[in-house]
């Protein structure tokens, strides 16, 4: 019988139970692949007896090897190497450390994210303490919620862990940080992570802004008038009383690329524009930030090829200009799942400057400063397209490839 057809017949409850039978085999598998993302991290580790050091490389074997073990999951997983280095270190922490929570991911009794959890608020544990935590706490995590758990074992954390909680958050504040997420339609996310009452001081501090701008006729709501107050916060600053909003583009600087179509610049399309970091955005904003903010660098793109006709001669110098095209060429980081801007990135010589390698767009290319060392001092290796395309070849032998940013034309000049 054609297996739709059995679905068709088959009663809600029949098809319940195949999906909460498939849900156990998820995590079944997850914890087979936790075992061998490990066996893979202590082949490497042994590796590093055997490993020769190229000539003049500035990595001892072990980081070496850490890396490009890293490099070689991560471009295999389609992970960005930092979720991969957590992935790495969440299988070692199942096998070597949390056997019960390992052994209920074999039988399906618990998911993926009940035993992240655990690792999670166990790992931060002293080694001899993790067990009796284990102990007490796995059997809650098959019958509760991935959030429910995770709540009650950040209680149990608290009570069994042995530093003071003040001691764990000046370690903690360490981490602090802010992430730009990009989102659907022109718009994106602006995280921190921050101390709770540094958190809920700016929150308050915007909640109580966006209150008192609110009168009879303002149509914003609060939750929209906060995220305005943050805005203009931010990027204007705190101006004089009854300064008019700028809207977007007033307090940028000049670290961002806008990409326009001829054409939408005229008003005679409604083509989208490109943010560098971002991607498309909608033709109004895009002829307002080309329009409004001189501190932006227009670029103006053939309304058929979409090959770049110019980026401007307002700071015009050889090196500066070459690395400002590669910058609209590339966005961000070439090798493969990294999206760090171009901006924050190395120059790379495709083929090293000492062997031949020349100073042109065809040799260069835009690595962040972690890759760029990858590609130095490990076995990868690439070769770049004349269309822009770099051709990556890993210390395993497997291919992958990165595309240009923006569809470009000939090249300037090179510099030397």
């Amino acid at each position: 019988m054609d297996p739709r057809n059995a679905l068709q017949l088959a009663s809600v409850g029949d098809i319940v139970d195949a999906v909460v039978a498939a849900d156990r085999l998820l995590a079944t598998v997850s914890a087979h692949r936790a075992e061998l993302i490990d066996e893979a991290r202590r082949r490497s580790e042994l590796s590093e007896a055997t490993t020769a050091r190229p000539a003049g490389a500035r990595w001892d074997a072990r980081t070496m090897a850490r890396r490009e073990l890293l490099s070689e999951l991560a471009c295999a997983l389609r992970l960005p190497q930092r979720s991969m280095e957590t992935l790495l270190a969440e299988s070692e922490a199942l096998v070597h450390e949390l056997p019960a929570t390992m052994s209920a991911l074999r039988a399906g009794e618990i998911s993926y994210r009940h035993a992240k959890a655990m690792i999670d608020h166990a790992g931060s544990l002293p080694a001899e303490s993790r067990k009796e935590f284990e102990e007490a706490l796995l059997p809650q995590a098959s019958r509760l919620t991935v959030a429910k758990f995770d709540g009650t074992a950040r209680k149990a954390r608290e009570r069994t862990h042995p530093e003071t909680i003040s001691t764990r958050h000046e370690k903690c504040a360490g981490d602090r940080a802010v992430q730009l997420v990009p989102a659907r339609d022109g718009m994106a996310w602006l995280n921190a992570y921050l101390p709770t009452a540094t958190a809920h001081s700016i929150y308050n501090r915007i909640s109580d802004l966006a209150i008192s701008l609110q009168r009879p006729d303002e149509t914003r709501t609060l939750t929209q008038l906060r995220a305005d107050v943050l805005s203009e916060l931010l990027i204007d600053g705190v101006g004089a009383p009854g300064t008019p909003s700028a809207g977007l583009g007033q307090g940028v600087r000049a670290t961002v690329l806008i990409t326009v179509p001829v054409m939408t610049l005229l008003g005679h399309s409604e083509e989208p524009g490109h943010l560098e970091g971002y991607g498309p955005i909608d033709p109004e904003t895009a002829r307002r930030l080309a329009a409004k903010a001189p501190s932006f660098i227009r670029i103006l793109t053939h309304p058929e090829t979409g090959c770049v006709l110019s980026v401007g001669r307002s700071r015009y110098k050889v090196p500066k200009d070459l690395r400002r095209w590669l910058r609209v060429r590339d966005e961000t980081c070439r090798f493969p799942g990294c999206n760090r801007s171009a901006s924050r990135c190395d120059i790379d010589h495709g083929l090293d400057w000492q062997f031949g390698g020349r100073t042109d767009s065809d040799n260069l290319a835009n690595l962040c400063p972690p890759d760029h060392d990858l590609k130095s001092e490990t076995g990868w290796s690439v070769k770049h397209a004349r269309d822009g395309t770099l051709n990556w070849t890993s210390p395993g032998g497997r291919t992958y490839s990165t595309d240009p940013a923006t569809p470009m034309g000939p090249a300037p000049p090179p510099p030397f």
